[in-house]
């Protein structure tokens, strides 16, 4: 089996979005993109399944969660956030920096064109 074909443990994520065939749904593009990323950052031994778990469970336990699920992935990028700032490898101020940008990016592009960070008026 390759590397390729190897099945992530992150695809039993509990609670992950799936098709009738059992394959992961994403409701944007940005959803499958920190997928992607985390998978990737597992797979570099960023930290291990369980940590991942763990931190996953936390945020889509916390109160103000959607009990539909719908914000599953609001709560993927928060565990993953998390973790990030706790290996050190970026801080709570440059990730709010690069939401705030993106959200800027997103408000200056025309419907219909793809969103690019470039097109933040701020940078």
């Amino acid at each position: 089996m390759s590397v390729c074909e190897t099945a992530s443990p992150l695809r039993d994520s509990p609670q992950l979005p799936r098709s009738t065939d059992g394959e992961p749904v994403f409701p944007e593009p940005w959803a499958a993109e920190a997928f992607a990323m985390t998978v990737h950052l597992h797979e570099r031994g960023l930290f291990s399944w369980s940590e991942w778990a763990e931190r996953l469970s936390a945020e889509l336990h916390k109160p103000d969660r959607a009990e539909d699920g719908s914000d599953y992935f609001d709560c993927w990028v928060a565990a993953l956030s998390s973790l990030l700032v706790d290996r050190g490898v970026t801080d709570g101020q440059t990730i709010r920096a690069l939401q705030e940008s993106w959200q800027r990016a997103a408000e200056a592009t025309p419907h219909g064109m793809p969103i690019l960070l470039e097109n933040d008026p701020q940078r």
